[in-house]
């Protein structure tokens, strides 16, 4: 056990979430799809309750933790505010949501559809979560944490037991990081047991510069997918999972991130937001290079997208 997130955990965890979240399915790819010489697989956690794998901390962290009568908050992206408010509503629950100015209006339409209040906030991920801890001084309401929580990771850890479960001998699995709450819980579970590698918009290097720092540090965000992985550092609880059980980060660019949106949608037709495109954009550019016949899991964490966004040109 990492961080006081070990399989353990994971389990527990999986135990209280049954019949709360979804068990999402795989797609499995025939050899060369893509133009990739790996076999791949693709999690579609995408079709997770609110649209993104969040759901799973969300709703392990309302379910384990005493909600008080004020309710519950979270800062957030979009995708963590989403699944909090969704989750909140299934358990009877106010929720206030704090979001940062660049929130895209689809994922603020969506935290709304949940009953949530939503307060929009001038910066980044940073600055909303600054406003969520001052409200929290305020009123007691219970804050639950993106990503930087121990509820919150094993949580997030429980996408990787199903994962195990639905494959055989898998050798890698790449996973988006933003704040690193999906990689912390993916490598608490498999325990270096399977390669973890995680993929960062080259805009967020969060993980990268902690590796190289070996402690988090505070970098600059921005770029496409900064909506969705923009967290201004990596978590402590994450980044002390990942040191022992992530083999590496790569980086992928923005061009990147936009051409794995459309390849999904062109010949999968399957809808990812930038960061739900961002682990597979690192096969696809070339960033990651599986060795052939390599058995590799992606994990396509959020859909929260407008669909209009992924239209094809007209000829």
């Amino acid at each position: 056990m990492t961080a006081g997130i070990g399989v353990a955990e994971i389990e527990a965890a999986a135990r209280l979430l049954h019949g709360h979240v979804r068990r999402t399915p795989i797609l499995p790819l025939e050899m060369g799809a893509l133009g990739c010489h790996a076999q791949l697989t693709l999690k579609l956690e995408s079709l997770q309750h609110s649209g993104s794998f969040k759901a799973r901390g969300a709703f392990h962290s309302l379910l384990s933790l005493p909600v008080p009568r004020a309710g519950v908050i979270a800062a957030s992206g979009g995708n963590h505010g989403a699944a909090v408010a969704f989750a909140a509503q299934a358990l009877g629950h106010s929720a206030e949501i704090f979001v940062p100015a660049l929130a895209s209006a689809a994922k603020i339409r969506r935290i709304e559809q949940f009953g949530a209040k939503v307060h929009v906030v001038p910066g980044a991920y940073a600055d909303a979560l600054g406003a969520a801890v001052a409200h929290e001084a305020r009123t007691g309401a219970l804050a639950i944490h993106a990503y930087d929580a121990p509820a919150t990771v094993a949580g997030q850890g429980t996408l990787a037991r199903e994962l195990d479960a639905q494959m055989t001998l898998l050798d890698t699995v790449l996973v988006a990081v933003g704040g690193g709450g999906l990689i912390g819980g993916v490598a608490a579970w498999f325990q270096g047991r399977v390669r973890v590698i995680g993929v960062e918009p080259s805009a967020c290097p969060t993980l990268q510069r902690a590796f190289a720092a070996r402690e988090p540090v505070d970098v600059e965000v921005g770029g496409l997918a900064a909506d969705s992985l923009g967290a201004r550092r990596v978590g402590t609880i994450p980044f002390a999972i990942a040191r022992d059980f992530v083999e590496g980060v790569v980086l992928v660019e923005d061009d990147a991130i936009r051409a794995a949106q459309q390849v999904l949608w062109r010949d999968l037709r399957l809808v990812a937001e930038p960061g739900g495109a961002t682990a597979l954009a690192a096969l696809l550019s070339g960033a990651y290079k599986p060795a052939l016949g390599e058995k590799v899991a992606v994990i396509l964490c959020g859909g929260n997208v407008d669909p209009a966004s992924l239209a094809e040109p007209a000829n």
